[in-house]
């Protein structure tokens, strides 16, 4: 397998996930902290685009891959590629990725299979496919909460030994943040009912930021 360079911005919590995901791959990686002369490479991506804003804008004819969850490839470069980094989504290897571009999902081919990762092509909407599901459950979780069918612990040994799912509803909430979850559930409420945020979840974000303040 061709080796390939490929440039990361990511949290020290994310490295050291990506380094034993890319342990034995074909891929040469150097880290960056910021997108301010990048070294070159084939691929780059940014793990921070949500937190702190898009990171390499020097960059135009390499693919970028941005973990872009709740918004559109319309609003970034061109060249860029979205992908579902969220917190428990990349653990087993697998990008979801959406883009508006064609000839960027062929760019895409050799990147994931010197990764030695796989991909799934998502719609190019907010929440692409997966994130969208987790929502949706944790959301129904906080509105069983509301109505005080189980506890937060209940729920999720119920949703682990039911369904088989690696985490719990308030599991994913937290490894997420719920920040995220709200954001998108807003986005996704405006042309969609049944994404309407559960009453709990106002009410825990509210109390988070009267224990921050």
């Amino acid at each position: 397998m061709k080796q390939m360079h490929i440039v990361i911005r990511s949290t020290d919590s994310q490295k050291e996930l990506l380094a034993q995901l890319l342990e034995n791959s074909s891929a040469t990686v150097s880290w960056v902290d910021n997108g301010i002369n990048p070294p070159e490479a084939a691929a780059y991506f940014d793990f921070c685009f949500e937190e702190e804003g898009y990171a390499f804008e020097s960059v135009s004819h390499q693919p970028v891959f941005v973990n872009a969850v709740l918004v559109t490839s319309a609003e970034l470069p061109a060249n860029c590629i979205r992908f579902n980094g969220w917190n428990g989504f990349i653990n087993q290897r697998l990008l979801e990725i959406a883009t508006s571009n064609p000839a960027n999902i062929e760019k895409s081919l050799p990147v994931m299979e010197a990764m030695n990762f796989k991909y799934i092509n998502a719609p190019d909407e907010p929440g692409m496919m997966s994130a969208r599901v987790v929502a949706m459950i944790i959301n129904e979780a906080y509105f069983g909460l509301g109505d005080q069918i189980s506890s937060k612990k209940e729920m999720d040994t119920a949703m682990k030994l039911g369904t088989n799912y690696p985490y719990g509803p308030f599991e994913w909430s937290e490894m997420i943040g719920l920040k995220k979850i709200h954001a998108l559930l807003s986005k996704l409420s405006k042309s969609n009912a049944r994404y309407t945020i559960a009453p709990m979840i106002h009410k825990e974000l509210n109390d988070l930021f009267v224990d921050l303040s």
